[in-house]
């Protein structure tokens, strides 16, 4: 009697489909950009839901010598929640694009590499709807990625 070895071939192929397909995953999601993307769309996830601590958190070092994490918090839900009127947003992230160099103001420690993208974050409150267009940049420090915003004059 002939086996057929159809059964085992089919097996095989799909195994190393599976492997195939968790290493492409893993090599992608672990790509420099797309971690610097998580990173800013965990930043605005955050302050959707107003937990102004956690994306403090997400702040690189030269962001956080510009406010304490206190005043941080007291002014994004004073000037966005009280002001505006709004109890929340909803925000579209642009394309990515990799800076070689960048610096946050004029005398700043340059930054290499640095991820920018333009996040629109569209408000709903009692002035009407708008939209605030935001130039973010996102540096690696300390093995994490971390939020950056821009203060140049």
């Amino acid at each position: 009697m002939k086996r057929s070895r159809s059964p085992m071939i089919f097996i095989f192929v799909l195994g190393l489909i599976v492997i195939l397909a968790i290493v492409l995953t893993i090599f992608f999601m672990t790509r420099p950009g797309q971690r610097a993307e998580s990173t800013i769309e965990q930043f605005y996830l955050h302050e959707q839901q107003g937990k102004f601590s956690d994306s403090w958190e997400l702040f690189h070092s030269q962001m956080k010598e510009k406010f304490t994490k206190g005043h941080y918090i007291q002014d994004r839900a004073h000037v966005f929640m009280n002001h505006f009127g709004v109890e929340s947003f909803e925000f579209v992230l642009g394309d990515l694009k990799k800076l070689d160099q960048w610096t946050m103001e004029k005398g700043s420690k340059p930054l290499s590499p640095v991820y920018q993208a333009t996040v629109i974050q569209t408000y709903k409150g009692k002035y009407g709807l708008f939209r605030l267009h935001q130039d973010v940049y996102v540096a690696e420090e300390k093995g994490e990625w971390k939020i950056l915003w821009d203060y140049h004059k």
